[in-house]
């Protein structure tokens, strides 16, 4: 493989003196040097806590336990607070925010406790992941970033949005641009089969672009083809993925969505722990909320009406034939009037964010359909959809192999009424169903969100609390460590965390943010 070649060529050439002049500059080097007193450690094993303290030194940790004094070091009295590993958000959509002047530092992540955010989920993302990271080494990052090979979007570049096969050709396109991404550093392959283009894909595709991913040790990581009542056999196709191609299986955001799909979160684990047993490597995240977030095409209107450019889906709502089939799948897919469906970004008109479709309807004198009919003719919107029951979201969460995960992105205050996720994943798991509603234990909420997405990704150094390891490390008051974003107003910070480390740098300081960009982009090895 190329990269290690040039891994290869690098350490070589700096046994003679000139690697300075082929290999990127290091990162800066922490000069934190900190010793944590008489903290509760939870060191993301799942295992229990223990009283004691964490020394850090630099970019790692040099001790977790009985630490002597050391010269040099500040001491910070931790008595009564939780000190853990940085939580790893294996599903994210930060890839635009960071790239952005005011998005880099990743705030409304790192105020959680969040060190690491992956990228390129549901599909979608940049295809050139060395350009991508590339960008993030320029202009600093507040958090790390893992990539994901993006199926969705390569397919689109190859392509474009058809509802067809690709032709050999094509797909030894495909091909050569997974095995690139992986090349630079990828983990895996990401797909999300509700979204175009790749909801067109066969299974047989996705098979021939995962045995890519295998060849490097990657993941396959899949938005599933249906969430709702087909979700068993969506579940089911991913298994077929992974034993096609070889590659170990992630379920992003697993879920029963939709009243007729609600009770299936029982069969749909029993699939999964079957699978397990004979020995298939199966996982999957979380976000610890009953209402999802896409966009209202995506939610509303059928894949095989979505095929092509905007101005196609407008021509087809215009036909004679097509338009009145569309509009009434439309109504069909709202269900309810769109009761359950809350505006979370609209350009259009502002004055709807917030607000749910039929409510919308009602002020203006208008069918529900018209109302999503006139957001769809001016731009789209992104919608928060109260779809799911607490029942399955409390039995997921108890699964050992369910991740933390935010589907969020990076977000700043302002005007629209996005899903709260994007503040509050981290602090609502832990702080609200582990520490109040005891749901899960303490210590599993946190391996949840750290050592576990830490062996999904098969992730070395990071994820635990051990000598060694780099330090992202977050420190929280279990007390008043809780997520305060809402539906209605979800653009609110957690309370509750002390002290955010991110390879050594401090982004938290007693409770104080310290608009540190201390991440670094973190690239899949050679196997």
């Amino acid at each position: 493989m190329r990269r290690c070649l040039r891994f290869l060529i690098l350490t070589l050439v700096s046994v003679i003196g000139l690697a300075p002049a082929l290999r990127a500059a290091d990162p800066p080097r922490p000069e934190t040097h900190l010793v944590f007193r008489n903290a509760t450690i939870y060191d993301g094993t799942g295992g229990k806590p223990f009283v004691g303290d964490v020394h850090i030194r630099g970019a790692k940790i040099v001790a977790v336990g009985r630490v002597e004094k050391a010269d040099g070091a500040t001491d910070v009295n931790a008595q009564g607070l939780v000190i853990c590993p940085g939580f790893i958000d294996l599903h994210t959509h930060c890839d635009s925010g960071l790239t952005s002047k005011t998005g880099r530092a990743n705030k409304n992540y790192v105020l959680q406790g969040c060190t690491t955010v992956v990228t390129g989920n549901c599909g979608s993302g940049p295809v050139h992941a060395g350009a991508f990271f590339q960008t993030l080494e320029n202009g600093g990052i507040g958090t790390n970033v893992i990539h994901l090979a993006t199926h969705n979007s390569i397919r689109h570049q190859v392509m474009g949005n058809t509802n067809r096969a690709p032709t050999a050709d094509e797909l030894k396109t495909m091909e050569e641009l997974v095995d690139k991404a992986m090349q630079d550093g990828t983990f895996g392959l990401s797909t999300g089969l509700i979204y175009n283009p790749g909801t067109y894909a066969k299974t047989d595709e996705i098979i021939a672009l995962a045995k890519v991913v295998n060849r490097y040790g990657g993941l396959y990581a899949s938005h599933i083809r249906n969430e709702s009542t087909g979700l068993l056999d969506a579940i089911e196709e991913a298994l077929t993925i992974g034993r096609e191609s070889g590659c170990r299986v992630h379920i992003s955001h697993i879920k029963a969505s939709g009243k007729a799909a609600w009770g299936t979160s029982g069969r749909a684990v029993a699939l999964i722990e079957n699978a397990r047993k004979k020995g298939q490597e199966v996982t999957a995240d979380q976000y610890p909320y009953i209402a999802s977030s896409t966009s209202l095409r995506a939610t509303v209107v059928s894949p095989r009406y979505r095929e092509g450019s905007d101005k196609d889906f407008l021509a087809r709502l215009d036909d004679p034939q097509l338009g009145p089939k569309i509009r009434a799948d439309i109504e069909r897919n709202l269900g309810d009037d769109g009761r359950r469906l809350q505006i979370a970004r609209c350009s259009y008109n502002p004055k709807w964010q917030g607000r749910n479709i039929a409510d919308i309807a009602a002020t203006e004198n208008k069918k529900p359909i018209d109302i999503v009919l006139a957001i769809e003719r001016n731009g789209g919107a992104q919608i928060v959809n109260f779809g799911m029951n607490e029942d399955d979201v409390r039995l997921y969460m108890k699964q050992p192999w369910v991740a933390t995960a935010s589907d969020g992105g990076v977000q700043t205050p302002g005007p629209t009424v996005p899903h709260p996720r994007s503040y509050g994943t981290f602090p609502r798991k832990i702080g609200f169903y582990a520490i109040d509603e005891q749901i899960v234990t303490l210590e599993a909420a946190i391996r949840s969100a750290s050592g576990l997405p830490a062996e999904i990704l098969k992730l070395p150094d990071r994820g635990y609390l051990k000598p060694g390891y780099f330090a992202d490390v977050v420190v929280f008051d279990p007390k008043t460590y809780r997520d305060t974003a809402t539906f209605d107003k979800p653009h609110q910070y957690p309370t509750g965390v002390k002290w955010v480390l991110v390879n050594g740098f401090v982004a938290v300081k007693e409770g104080e943010y310290q608009n540190v960009l201390g991440g670094r982009v973190l690239r899949h090895p050679c196997r």
